[in-house]
């Protein structure tokens, strides 16, 4: 990688800042100081002065419906125990109209699967993957829960878990 100097690192963290991709970051290194860097080398730049570009942020995963840490710190010890366990499909849960179901054998990919049905009458299924990421496949493409609703969904499933 190329050594910029401090004026150089400046001008970079100002356009990380102003929200420039990294790609356009690259362009301006070329046109404006004559560098000529790869994305990685931007990126380790970018790394390097401690700032995160909002097109790296982009890449994130789609709308989990809920992430690490939201889960019960004992999940994984759940989803273990539900996989040992007999599975009957019938709904296990009902908080405020939302119900789950869990599947008697996951989805591949997954470590334990189901299905949701929402307050609107909208069903999902459901998959918590082995990195305990929850995730949601509505039935109808587009469609999303209500806030409440995935609140819900949530603490019924987590309540579904602990009775395996």
């Amino acid at each position: 990688m190329m050594n910029l100097d401090d004026t150089q690192k400046k001008e970079v963290a100002a356009w990380l800042a102003a929200g420039l991709k990294l790609s356009e970051i690259q362009n301006r290194l070329a046109s404006q100081f004559g560098l000529q860097m790869t994305y990685m080398d931007v990126r380790l730049l970018a790394d390097d002065l401690r700032l995160m570009p909002k097109d790296v942020e982009a890449t994130k995963p789609p709308a989990p419906v809920g992430d690490q840490a939201t889960a019960a710190p004992d999940t994984k010890r759940a989803v273990e125990s539900v996989e040992s366990q007999p599975k009957t499909g019938e709904p296990l849960c009902g908080a405020g109209g939302v119900s789950v179901t869990v599947d008697q054998l996951a989805k591949p990919g997954a470590v334990v699967s189901g299905k949701v049905t929402f307050s609107d009458g909208q069903s999902s299924e459901w998959y918590l993957d082995e990195l305990n990421r929850l995730g949601i496949v509505p039935k109808q493409p587009g469609y999303r829960p209500s806030a409440s609703d995935v609140q819900q969904f949530q603490m019924a499933l987590q309540e579904a878990l602990s009775k395996y």
